[in-house]
């Protein structure tokens, strides 16, 4: 007798020992009180919680009854868990669970599953289990996900960090870090993709804030912020701290001169595939859709624009969404872009039109005026120190007056570049009102690149060479312009 009383001790020493002989790491525990930790137990390879634990954040009550199975109340509501049964019944329904309830260390275990599968049915707020992250989500807290991108951006550095679903942010850019804090209880991090020397780590620190770490050797850093319905996107752009000639080029593209602009050029190119979304443009004979054209054109110009000239590039849309047009517009001007080239197809009722159109800006008497006057119209402002700074006063609908000469230039050069290589229209440069191009403060284009209503026309922009012809030309008329800009060489 005496000896199975030691046994009996000994076992129950060797169970009130094993949850933490073999505990993993805590569930973060996020709530509109806080955040917490929850200790969790190993037994049979099944990840379990003590329900004394969880009545922390969960008020609940527990009563054993005679056949070895407990009762759990919570809000008046019951849950019930047979002994040895990998089931509860809840309130009279039945939730099948991985593993059953069990009694150790004199604590009553159940499987983490049992929190969201049936803890939440009778919880008077929602709970939601991250397995991935280990976080458990108690009543409606903000916790967005965030995936976070490194990849190489001509001879510098870009870094992606989506928070989806979206929510507000803030920026900060040290000497050694960019710190971006998010309006949220807490953040779902994942594991970042991609690496640069240029970056020393990527971390989510709590509550919820995404640290980059920069190395001393890091160039200069500007971060950007946009929104869609889905996700919050701030884009971190690092430059090399001098730049080099990158002769590297997408397949499929003719070699070209590198340009190597000096400080004061032309620094940020803007690219704006057209439509998206809901609204698809033009639908090809064929089916291909003006959209898709648009992107995958801007995406492959991107790529030769930031590998052979070494500018920033940004798009107005990298995804299939709609973006108004005062939305491009307003992109392209808080990038602080230096030329603006915005991307479309034509239609044709007869599909034996075909041929490339470039437009500009085409003013009317008020932006004429404009024009003519821009310059005039200022305020000079006292700054720290003595002296003054003059500020121009041109209503942002009519910014693109003063740039339109250099609009115009633009246009030639590239329907010069598209001769011989690409069709063209008998008149290919044309002026013309259009919206997306009147608020601009910078030089801007539109190009119409082609008929989706020919069938030729259709095969070739879907087509391997034909894109590569497309960029090119495109390339070859930035090019030519950055040359002939001041601060070009």
């Amino acid at each position: 007798m005496r000896a199975l009383a030691v046994t009996t001790v000994l076992l129950a020493l060797l169970l009130t020992a094993l949850p933490l002989a073999q505990s993993p790491a805590p569930i973060s525990v996020v709530s509109a009180a806080g955040r917490r930790a929850l200790s969790t137990a190993l037994v049979n390879d099944q990840e379990y919680v003590a329900l004394d634990d969880v009545s922390a954040f969960i008020p609940l009550t527990l009563r054993e009854d005679r056949q070895g199975g407990v009762s759990i109340t919570v809000r008046g509501k019951t849950i019930v868990a047979p002994r040895d049964r990998a089931l509860v019944s809840v309130d009279g329904r039945v939730v099948a669970l991985p593993a059953p309830l069990i009694r150790m260390g004199g604590r009553w275990l159940a499987p983490v599953d049992f929190l969201p599968r049936a803890l939440g049915l009778v919880s008077e707020a929602r709970i939601e289990y991250r397995r991935g992250s280990r976080l458990l989500l108690i009543g409606a807290v903000r916790v967005p996900r965030v995936t976070t991108r490194v990849e190489p951006a001509g001879t510098g550095t870009r870094v992606t960090v989506e928070v989806a679903p979206p929510t507000g942010v803030m920026t900060v850019t040290d000497a050694d870090k960019v710190v971006v804090r998010l309006d949220a209880e807490a953040i779902d991090f994942a594991p970042v993709a991609g690496a640069s020397p240029a970056i020393t780590q990527i971390r989510g620190d709590a509550p919820a804030t995404v640290t980059v770490g920069l190395a001393p050797s890091a160039g200069d850093v500007r971060a950007s912020t946009s929104n869609t319905d889905t996700a919050a996107r701030v884009v971190i752009e690092i430059t090399a701290p001098s730049q080099a000639p990158d002769t590297s080029a997408a397949p499929g593209t003719p070699a070209a001169p590198v340009l190597v602009l000096p400080k004061g050029g032309l620094q940020t190119v803007v690219i704006d595939p057209g439509h998206g979304g809901d609204d698809t443009g033009v639908r090809g004979a064929g089916g291909t859709l003006e959209k898709q054209v648009t992107l995958e054109v801007a995406r492959r110009l991107k790529t030769v624009l930031e590998a052979r000239m070494g500018v920033r590039v940004v798009l107005t849309r990298d995804e299939d969404r709609a973006v108004p047009p005062d939305e491009r517009t307003a992109t392209a001007n808080n990038a602080k872009g230096d030329l603006f080239v915005s991307l479309h197809m034509s239609s044709s009722p007869s599909p034996a039109t075909t041929g490339g159109v470039v437009y500009f800006m085409r003013l009317d008497r008020e932006g004429e005026d404009t024009r003519r006057q821009a310059g005039a119209q200022a305020l000079a402002l006292p700054v720290l120190g003595g002296g003054s700074r003059v500020i121009e006063t041109i209503r942002w609908d009519l910014a693109q007056a003063r740039h339109v000469e250099d609009s115009g230039r633009l246009a030639n050069l590239l329907a010069s570049a598209l001769e011989g290589h690409v069709p063209t229209m008998p008149q290919p440069v044309q002026a013309a009102p259009l919206r997306v191009l009147a608020g601009l403060n910078m030089p801007a284009v539109l190009f119409e690149m082609g008929f989706l209503t020919n069938a030729d026309q259709e095969k070739r922009t879907t087509g391997d060479e034909g894109r590569t012809a497309l960029v090119q030309a495109i390339y070859d008329a930035v090019n030519r312009f950055a040359l002939a800009a001041p601060g070009g060489r």
